[in-house]
């Protein structure tokens, strides 16, 4: 994207598309479904990949952050914030680093980063609980992203093909 006004919109956009998918999923448990604690599908996270590949990984970066302290500024829930921000900022950092392998797809890069998401949460509950107790929750967590990273990787997938076929007037 060439034109700085039309990057920022797109950020805005994407911004508001992640803190309402956000939203939208802390509605609808997943645990109601899948008895497990914290886990959760990561919709947000559809936004956060579109954003890296699409827009560049400060930017991405920058959606991420402000997603995180929207969603605890409008949900009120500022202890969620560290688990927020730490998870994503992990996430963010694996995905960067795995986006740049030139035999790894999305899917692969996506399935990094919800793993990188589980371990920055373990991390949170580790520094909030004082201790290390959570960390054999940790290969639950990390099987769990193998699902909920390729549900991303797909639906962010699904998302470039549909805006190729905007962006070239077949949809």
């Amino acid at each position: 994207m060439r034109n700085k006004t039309q990057q920022l919109a797109l950020g805005a956009m994407l911004t508001a598309l992640a803190l309402g998918l956000s939203t939208m999923e802390n509605m609808f448990p997943v645990t109601a479904v899948i008895p497990l604690p914290g886990v959760k599908l990561g919709l947000a996270n559809i936004v956060t990949v579109f954003a890296l590949y699409r827009l560049g990984s400060k930017q991405a970066l920058s959606i991420l952050i402000a997603r995180c302290l929207l969603g605890s500024l409008f949900a009120g829930n500022f202890s969620a914030l560290l688990y927020s921000l730490l998870g994503g900022i992990v996430a963010m950092l694996v995905m960067i680093g795995l986006k740049h392998l030139q035999r790894l797809s999305i899917f692969g890069v996506s399935i990094g980063g919800a793993a990188g998401h589980n371990i920055g949460q373990i991390a949170a509950a580790c520094i909030t609980l004082g201790n290390t107790a959570v960390l054999g929750y940790l290969p639950i967590l990390l099987g769990v992203s193998l699902i909920t990273g390729t549900i991303t990787g797909l639906v962010s997938s699904l998302m470039f093909r549909a805006m190729q076929n905007i962006r070239l007037g077949h949809a």
